[in-house]
C-alpha cells in the first residue's frame, strides 16, 4: 500500500504542466524571458535539467550513517514507502548476474516529483494554479554502483524526453494507465506513482532497476541545511532574475560560497544567468553541486558530530519515498555502507545524449551506448580493470531444443545509409544454419529494418536458449542475442558487419563513454559556473 508523499515543483516552469506534446511559451523552462528573450530558436529549445537530485544523493550516501545511536523506530516511523515497479511483468528487465566474485552490481532510480501538494512546497515554487495536480517526475537520474564497488556512473534523463511509457497499474485503487507512445517522460510518475517511472526506464534502456528513491522541494531546503553548507563556484556576481519576474532568485558574488537551505534550493533550480540560461546548464551546475556534496559529506569532520548526523537522519528521513527494499533504517544503512566504498574520483556525472524532435527531446544512439555501458557494468571513467567475466546475462532457465527441432527465420538486414541490401544473404546465411543441423531455418525474402550488427532475436524466455544456440552456431557472441517482441519466433536479421562471407567476425566493441554524455568527475575541484553578462550585477 503507498502512503502519501510530498512532492517537488518549478515556479521558473508552470507551463511544463500543460499538454506535453505541444510548443509551450516561454514559461515551459526552455524558452527565456526578460534579458534573455532575445535568443535564438536553438538556444531556446535546449534541453531540459534535472532538479533537486543532489539532496537525494546525499540521501543515499549517508542515509544510515548514524544508525548506530540514532532512534530507530522513529526514524522509520519518518520513512515513506512505494511500489517498485507497476508495470508489467513480462516488460522488466532481466535481473543482473552476480560477477565471478558473487558481487551484484545496484541501480538506483533518483526522482524529484513536481507535484504541488502541500503548503511547504507551494511557498516554495508557487504556481498556485496547479495545486495537488498530477505529479510530473522532473528530476530523473539512474544510480549506478559497479558490482566491484570500485565505481559510481550517474545518468541524468531531460524531463521532456519522448519516449514510449509501458502499462502501469496503480497499487492503490487498481486503475490501469494504458501504455503511450511518444510522450514525456515525466508524466510517468502521474500515472500510479514512482512504479510507473521506474518501469519506464527499465524499457528504455534494459537495465534492472533495484530500487528508488524520491524527493520533493521542502526535503531539498531541509536537507541542504542539515548538512551545513555546500561550496560552489560562479566566475562573476550573478543575480538569477528577470525583468518579467522569473528566474531562481540566486544572488552571488564571484567566487565560492557555501550554499544551504533556500540558497542552496535557488543554485539548483537557477537557469537564467548559467551560461545560456538553458536547462543544459542548469543542469551542469546540478552536477557540480552534487560533485562537490560528495566531497563535502565525505572530508568535512563536523559531520561526525552527533548532533549533525541525527539532525541530518531526521531531514533524509522525512524528505524522501522509498521502495520497500530501503524502507528501514537497517536497508539504508546497508546500502550506505556498500555507496561509501566507492572512491571519490570514481564517480561519474553525465547526461542522456539526446537531439531534438520539434521543441522535445529523443535518445540518441549515443545514449543507447551510455545504456549499455551501463548494463554491462563498465565504468564511465574509462578506468575499469579488465574484467574476469563476460557481460552479465540472464540466466537462461529453459535449455536449447536439438538443432533440428529449432525453427530459425532469418533477416536480411544489410543496408545502411549509403549502401543497399545485400541480395541473398538470408538466403546464404540460411545455408549456413541448415549445413550445422538447422533443418528449419528458413529465408524471409521480404527484407527487414537495417541494423548496424547481426543480432539474434527472440520473443520469450522459451525461446532464449534456442536463440542462443543459434547464435552459438553462426558465431555471434551471447551480447547479441535479444529479446524483442517484433518478432513470433528465434529470428537471426544478419546486419550491416556481416555483408559478406560465411565467418561473422564480431564488430570490437567500443567501450569509452561519448563526449555528448558530458561526463563530469565528482574529484574535480576546478569546477565554476560561468555567469551570462546579461545577469551579472
Amino acid at each position: 500500500m503507498r502512503r502519501e508523499v510530498p512532492a517537488v515543483e518549478d515556479t521558473e516552469s508552470p507551463a511544463a504542466r500543460e499538454p506535453r506534446n505541444e510548443s509551450t511559451s516561454e514559461g515551459d523552462g526552455r524558452h527565456g524571458g526578460g534579458r534573455g528573450a532575445g535568443r535564438t530558436d536553438r538556444k531556446r529549445r535546449r534541453r531540459r535539467a534535472l532538479r533537486w537530485s543532489a539532496t537525494v544523493l546525499a540521501v543515499v550516501i549517508l542515509g544510515g550513517a548514524g544508525a548506530g545511536y540514532l532512534y530507530y523506530e522513529h526514524l522509520n516511523a519518518n520513512i515513506k514507502s512505494d511500489d517498485l515497479n507497476i508495470g508489467d511483468e513480462k516488460d522488466r528487465a532481466a535481473r543482473t548476474e552476480a560477477n565471478s566474485a558473487g558481487q551484484t552490481a545496484l541501480n538506483i532510480l533518483l526522482i524529484g516529483s513536481d507535484a504541488r501538494d502541500t503548503a511547504a512546497n507551494q511557498k516554495l515554487g508557487g504556481a498556485k494554479d496547479t495545486f495537488d495536480g498530477p505529479p510530473l517526475a522532473d528530476v530523473q537520474m539512474l544510480l549506478h554502483i559497479s558490482a566491484d564497488r570500485s565505481n559510481m556512473s550517474v545518468v541524468s534523463m531531460p524531463r521532456d524526453t519522448l519516449l514510449d511509457i509501458p502499462k502501469c497499474t496503480d497499487p492503490d485503487d487498481g486503475t490501469t494507465y494504458q501504455a503511450l507512445t511518444d510522450e514525456m517522460t515525466n508524466v510517468s510518475l502521474g500515472r500510479g506513482g514512482p512504479g510507473c517511472t521506474v518501469a519506464t526506464w527499465e524499457k528504455l534502456t534494459d537495465i534492472h532497476i533495484d530500487h528508488f528513491m524520491m524527493i520533493d522541494f521542502s526535503g531539498v531546503v531541509s536537507m541542504a541545511d542539515a548538512i551545513g553548507g555546500v561550496p560552489v563556484c560562479v566566475d562573476a556576481n550573478v543575480h538569477s532574475h528577470t525583468s518579467t519576474g522569473k528566474g531562481s532568485g540566486l544572488k552571488l558574488e564571484k567566487g565560492t560560497h557555501a550554499v544551504k537551505g533556500k540558497q542552496a534550493l535557488q543554485w539548483l533550480r537557477t537557469r537564467y544567468g548559467f551560461e545560456d540560461d538553458t536547462d543544459l546548464a542548469r543542469a551542469k551546475a546540478q552536477h557540480m553541486y552534487m560533485n562537490s556534496m560528495v566531497r563535502e559529506l565525505r572530508a568535512n569532520a563536523k559531520l561526525t558530530n552527533p548532533n549533525k548526523l541525527r539532525k541530518l537522519a531526521e531531514a533524509a528521513t522525512q524528505a524522501i519515498t522509498v521502495d520497500d527494499g530501503l524502507d528501514t533504517i537497517t536497508k539504508m544503512y546497508d546500502l550506505a555502507g556498500e555507496l561509501k566504498k566507492v572512491p571519490t574520483e570514481r564517480i561519474t556525472m553525465t547526461t542522456m545524449p539526446n537531439r531534438y524532435q520539434g521543441s522535445r527531446v529523443v535518445p540518441t544512439d549515443d545514449a543507447k551506448q551510455l545504456f549499455r555501458l551501463v548494463r554491462e557494468d563498465i565504468a564511465l571513467d574509462g578506468k575499469d580493470a579488465k574484467k574476469a567475466t563476460a557481460s552479465p546475462s540472464p540466466t537462461v532457465t529453459d535449455p536449447a531444443a536439438a538443432a533440428g527441432e529449432i525453427a530459425v527465420q532469418v533477416q536480411n538486414g544489410t543496408s545502411t545509409s549509403t549502401l543497399a541490401a545485400v541480395r541473398g544473404r538470408a538466403s546464404a546465411v540460411k545455408e549456413l544454419l541448415t549445413g550445422k543441423g538447422f533443418t528449419e531455418a528458413v529465408a524471409d525474402t521480404s527484407g527487414a529494418s537495417a541494423v548496424a550488427a547481426t543480432v539474434v532475436r527472440y520473443p520469450s524466455a522459451d525461446l532464449e536458449g534456442d536463440a542462443e544456440a543459434v547464435a552459438k552456431a553462426l558465431g555471434i557472441p551471447t551480447g547479441q542475442v535479444k529479446k524483442s517482441d517484433e518478432v513470433s519466433g528465434v529470428t537471426v536479421v544478419v546486419g550491416a558487419d556481416w555483408r559478406s562471407g560465411t565467418a561473422y567476425k564480431a564488430p570490437v566493441k567500443d567501450d569509452t563513454t561519448p563526449d555528448t554524455a558530458e561526463a563530469i568527475n565528482a574529484s574535480d575541484t576546478t569546477q565554476c559556473m560561468h555567469v551570462d553578462p546579461d545577469y551579472t550585477w
